[in-house]
């Protein structure tokens, strides 16, 4: 069983997030008809950024399902987020994790490529990445990170 199927399927037996889990179960190859995947986005109800992020990926096609939960930290340690990739929210798009704040453009990127990654982190709060914008920008690292935790730089922005 892969890890976010548990997940969902102990999520359902708790009532808070089963709905994630027939969201991307039920969509062929996670997509949704002439628009990008479909993604499942866990984060805290309080957190702006968190949703401006969700409005930079539905802007790029994104057809995004959203769960408010009170501890994210459950969904990343089940979805194997390493720890030093953590960030404020954690998202599925198919059989990849998005840790934080990703531009849409390398999470189509990486879906098309068909990766072997188990997904990609943007670690932290980066001002400067989507969600996160604002004055005195900063480059950042998009960090790719396989099945056993390995990491490497994906992109430079």
């Amino acid at each position: 069983m892969k890890p976010w199927s548990r997940f969902a399927a102990g999520a359902l037996a708790l009532g808070t997030l089963a709905a994630a889990g027939a969201a991307l179960s039920a969509r062929p190859a996670g997509t949704s008809s002439a628009q990008a995947p479909a993604m499942v986005v866990y984060k805290s109800p309080s957190c702006g950024c968190c949703g401006k992020w969700v409005e930079h990926v539905k802007a790029a096609g994104f057809t995004v399902e959203v769960h408010d939960v009170a501890d994210v930290q459950p969904v990343k340690r089940e979805l194997g987020v390493p720890e030093g990739l953590a960030s404020c929210h954690t998202a599925l798009v198919g059989k990849y994790v998005i840790e934080g704040h990703v531009p849409a453009d390398l999470i189509k990127k990486l879906v098309a490529e068909k990766s072997s990654n188990r997904g990609l982190a943007v670690p932290g709060m980066v001002t400067g990445s989507p969600g996160m914008e604002g004055p005195n920008a900063k480059a950042y690292d998009i960090i790719a990170f396989d099945q056993t935790g390995k990491t490497s730089t994906y992109a430079r922005r």
